[in-house]
């Protein structure tokens, strides 16, 4: 095995041995010997060659025995890689070539870099050999190759006029070595180019009825070493309807005498459409007018009378002339249009006695214009139709009416009116007429002189020599900033010297706008009057300017106009916190800042002195007010005066206050009525907790029974604790010294018996001496006016306002009556007489309460009994003698 240089393998047929003994007869069949000569060998061919190109040439080298004569001539039996792009063909006596086959043609970017052809050869004497010829394919800078259609044809590109410049195609080719590719094309006169990155770009908008209707361009596409393809493109203009067809008849005055027949032919109407060069037009012809004399063909546009035109007869007869507008379309629906005006003149015939037609004629003359010029030509209008003269002869007279010293006949014969002295109408010797009213008697020369009157009216055309002058150079409004958008701010006026005076009309056009709008003021083109509209916002800007402009459709001017918008009072003062809940003690002392609440306020256009506090709504009794209630932009909750509900003044216990800000502190009574006040509101939401429910009863050796009910959050267990141990000291002392009084009252003062007392204990008439029983009730009857809701629970509760004990309250338990307490006691004297049973009340009792039945009843065994019933106590007990009775109904109380 050989490697040549380009990596392909060669493998060589087995040589003979020279040891081997050479038989030259007959040789066995299939032997190997060297017959080819110049083989193994390499050899090297460009890619893309063409079919036929010699790669290389070798000999066969016949033996003796076969007498030179080849019995399988070369072959190439294998390839490596397979193809069959290579041939061997006899060039010769014992000569061959290998050439190409062109199929497939070689490539050296798609296909093998070589190839080891392998050829076998047999002559007659059945000798072979094989060799191996290597072929080496070569790579050849190759053209650029076009892609796609381009690749094999002529591209149609169609571009519809009217197209904006850009791109329109664009050209894909390749380098067959990769190369980098530049485009260029030809010719450069064309509106085309190609880019070097193969885009087609038009350089204008292409109109198709000006410019070529086709254009060829020729696409260069160039490697970087020169080798270039050249492709054509054929560009075609599409052409869509854009242009409007126009009239190719160029007359537009015609004449016809009167009366002639329906059908007659007036003219014949001539239009193209730009869009239709190449075939025939299909337009569609109409008259916009509204005419009664004349139709048109809508597809010829031949014009034709269609009903009796009469010269002698109204309005002919003052007006022969008929204007037609005749329109061309080029689609019957909507489509491009073109219109025309005709003037068809109706010709007199003469069937009638001389008139004027028109009787009556009207001149608009600009004023100062100069003496002497013809205003009228009355024979021109005024024919006598018969036929043969004197009797069409005429002439005028009688110029006259209003102002007619200012116009003159030129001659009887002519009819010729003329100006006879200029006008001026801004003179102040002018009377200030602008119709003239004349009159011409028109006459026949022959008898019977028939004559007609001619009625001129000649008006004075002002001309517009002055321009329109402002009030003003320059307007300023003053605007608050709440004026409402529309409503009108100002009013500028201009006029000019011209008499009569000339219409003006007003704009905008400068200025007036915000960084909202565009405009943001509009005037009233006929009075100037100026209406804003957007909302002006003095803290956003202050002042506006625009320049305004009166016109009178000829000459103009320009005033300046500042609106200097004035501060409003027009914002409202924001507070924070703007809702607010809490809760306060009921005991919180006057006076107090309530729960440490503070307001905040603030406001865009007020100074922060101006702010004024007060409690609209829910302020009842007045227990609350603010500190400063003016002159601060802040402000504490202060409780004003305590609560009291013991006595009933006081029945709420959540208060919703509905607090007003106003912005108007700073302000004078006298302004206060003309200003525009602003009013911020904050809602609080203030629950007044009742004491901790405790009651207590202590006295110098009394047992006290106490219930308490905790609704206080665990955090605030110091409330209870201090108004319970307050209650413990407070009715400790009040009891002693009511002990201390009370016996010090006995001792001095032993109650008087009265007559209708009964006596506690019914003795015997024998009386026996007696042991001194001492016997002390309290009675407490605590109960519930007052209700709340619990914060925690939020569940209803009831409380004492006195005492301030709790329960929680039943669903159909009515309030209780204010409760009372009553102490009573009896003993007997030290002379061992009974004395009257005395009873003191303590606390006024209702009526009810009084006519209780004066038993002693067994006090509560514990804190299950209920809130209300009496609690009794058996404070002291001295034992009395076996004879002693007590009432049935007393009772010893449990020790």
């Amino acid at each position: 095995m050989a490697q040549p240089p380009n990596g392909c393998f060669l493998q060589f047929p087995e040589a003979v041995s020279p040891e081997q003994p050479q038989h030259h007869a007959e040789p066995s069949r299939g032997r190997r010997t060297p017959l080819l000569r110049g083989l193994p060998t390499t050899r090297t061919i460009e890619e893309n060659a063409p079919a036929g190109v010699s790669i290389y040439t070798f000999n066969v080298t016949g033996s003796p025995l076969s007498s030179g004569v080849v019995a399988i001539h070369p072959t190439i039996v294998n390839s490596n890689p397979l193809t069959e792009a290579f041939a061997i063909v006899p060039a010769g006596d014992l000569v061959y070539r290998v050439v190409t086959t062109g199929n497939p043609i070689l490539d050296y970017e798609t296909m093998p870099k070589c190839f080891d052809l392998q050829i076998f050869v047999e002559d007659t004497a059945g000798r072979t050999d094989l060799k191996t010829l290597t072929v080496q394919v070569a790579d050849k800078n190759e053209r650029p190759v076009f892609w796609g259609n381009m690749a094999t044809q002529t591209v149609r590109i169609y571009v519809l006029e009217g197209t904006p410049p850009g791109l329109i195609y664009r050209v894909n080719a390749t380098d067959p070595e990769n190369g980098e590719l530049k485009y260029s094309s030809l010719p450069e006169s064309v509106p085309f180019q190609v880019l070097e990155n193969g885009d087609i770009i038009s350089r204008k908008k292409i109109d198709y009825e000006k410019d070529p209707h086709c254009y060829f361009l020729n696409i260069t596409v160039t490697d970087p070493e020169g080798l270039n393809s050249t492709r054509t493109v054929n560009i075609n203009i599409i052409n869509i309807d854009d242009e409007s067809p126009y009239f190719t008849t160029k007359q537009r005055i015609y004449r016809i005498p009167e009366e002639q027949s329906p059908g007659t032919v007036v003219a014949n109407i001539t239009a193209k459409d730009p869009d239709d060069e190449d075939s025939p037009s299909r337009l569609f012809y109409s008259i916009q007018s509204s005419d009664t004399y004349f139709s048109i063909n809508p597809s010829t546009g031949v014009l034709q009378v269609t009903g009796r035109i009469d010269r002698d007869v109204l309005p002919l007869q003052l007006h022969p002339n008929i204007s037609v507008i005749v329109r061309v379309e080029d689609s019957p629906h909507g489509g491009h249009s073109s219109e025309m005006e005709i003037t068809v003149i109706i010709g007199d015939i003469n069937d009638n006695p001389p008139e004027c037609n028109p009787s009556t004629f009207r001149k608009e003359i600009n004023e100062n214009s100069t003496a002497g010029i013809v205003l009228l030509d009355l024979r021109n209008s005024c024919k006598d139709i018969d036929a043969d003269p004197p009797n069409n002869l005429f002439r005028f007279t009688g110029l006259s009416g209003f102002g007619s010293n200012n116009f003159a006949l030129e001659s009887a014969e002519s009819g010729r009116l003329v100006m006879a002295e200029s006008i001026d109408l801004e003179n102040p010797s002018n009377p200030g007429v602008e119709v003239y009213s004349l009159t011409v008697r028109v006459q026949d020369i022959a008898s019977p002189n028939y004559s007609n009157t001619i009625y001129i009216y000649i008006r004075i055309k002002p001309v517009n020599e002055f321009f329109p002058v402002f009030s003003s150079l320059s307007y300023e409004f003053n605007v608050p900033e709440i004026t409402k958008v529309g409503s009108s701010i100002g009013k500028v006026t201009a006029s000019d010297a011209d008499r009569p005076p000339s219409v003006i009309t007003y704009s905008i056009i400068a200025g007036g706008g915000t960084k909202d709008y565009t405009n943001a003021f509009w005037i009233n083109p006929i009075n100037g009057d100026v209406k804003i509209l957007a909302r002006l916002d003095y803290e956003t800007t202050q002042k506006h300017f625009f320049t305004v402009q009166a016109s009178d459709q000829e000459k103009t001017a320009t005033a300046s106009v500042t609106v200097n918008v004035l501060e409003v009072n027009d914002e409202e003062p924001v507070c924070s916190p703007k809702f607010y809940s809490f809760q306060i003690p009921v005991s919180l002392a006057a006076g107090t800042n309530v729960n440490g609440f503070r307001i905040q306020c603030q406001d865009r256009d007020s100074d922060p002195r101006s702010f004024r506090y007060f409690i609209e709504e829910g302020n009842v009794n007045n227990h609350f007010t603010f500190s400063p209630v003016a002159g601060s932009n802040t402000s504490q909750l202060i409780l004003a005066s305590p609560f009291d509900y013991e006595s009933g003044l006081d029945m709420k216990w959540i208060y919703r206050l509905r607090v007003y800000i106003t912005d108007d502190n700073l302000l004078s009574a006298k302004n206060k009525a003309t200003h525009l006040v602003k009013t911020g509101t904050v809602t609080l939401s203030i629950r007044v907790i009742p004491n901790p429910t405790t009651v207590t009863t202590t006295t110098p050796g009394f047992t006290v029974v106490t219930k308490r009910e905790n609704l206080y959050l665990d955090s605030a267990w110091y409330v209870p604790f201090v108004t319970t141990l307050g209650s413990l000291l407070l009715l400790g002392l009040l009891g002693h010294l009511g002990v201390l009084l009370a016996r010090w009252l006995c001792a001095r003062c032993p109650p008087a018996p009265r007559a209708d007392s009964t006596p506690l204990i019914n003795t015997p008439d024998k009386k026996k001496p007696k042991k001194e029983v001492a016997l002390e009730m309290i009675k407490l009857s605590t109960v519930f006016d007052g209700e709340a809701r619990d914060p925690v629970t939020g569940k209803m509760y009831e409380f004492n306002t006195q005492s301030g004990a709790r329960r929680w309250k039943k669903s159909n338990e009515p309030l209780q009556p204010t409760a009372a307490m009553q102490v009573m006691s009896s003993a007997t004297g030290n002379s061992g007489q009974e004395t009257d049973r005395a009873e003191v009340p303590i606390k006024k009792e209702t009526s009810e309460k009084r006519e209780e039945p004066r038993e002693v009843a067994r006090p509560s065994a514990g804190p299950s009994q209920a809130p209300g019933q009496d609690r009794v106590k058996v404070l002291k007990w001295k034992e009395e003698p076996e004879d002693r009775k007590l009432p049935s109904t007393a009772q010893q109380p449990r020790q």
